[in-house]
């Protein structure tokens, strides 16, 4: 069983940045893959980004390559997306997930993690 805390949303202008952490309990943490995904008033959910459980895989939505970062502290039990150069179409409600996938796979489908949190809000203005 894996629970799942995000933090770090706020409002910040178009072209700065956040940082968002997601913060698990359970012991096994380091075992599972962990994703983003957002969700927009009106849209359904998309995938922003995956981190394999070692760390070695990492996949990306198009719209956020190169801007946004996945990264995990096992020590610490908490995932990472840094976000910058941020866009007023990155505002959402940003989930993180969890999901005990084998080797270095990753998923950009959403049904596929077991563990959802309860969310945090990103706004940005323009």
């Amino acid at each position: 069983q894996v629970q799942l805390v995000e933090s770090g949303g706020g409002l910040v202008q178009a072209g700065g940045s956040l940082r968002l952490s997601c913060a698990a309990s359970g012991r096994t943490f380091s075992s599972y893959a962990m994703g983003w995904f957002r969700q927009a008033p009106g849209k359904e959910r998309e995938f922003v980004a995956a981190i394999s459980w070692s760390g070695g895989n990492t996949y990306y939505a198009d719209s956020v390559k190169g801007r946004f970062t996945i990264s995990r502290d096992d020590a610490a039990n908490t995932v990472y997306l840094q976000m910058n150069s941020l866009k007023p179409e990155d505002t959402a409600v940003y989930y993180c997930a969890a999901a005990p996938f084998l080797g270095d796979y990753v998923s950009m489908r959403g049904y596929e993690y077991g563990y959802w949190g309860q969310g945090t809000q990103v706004t940005v203005s323009s």
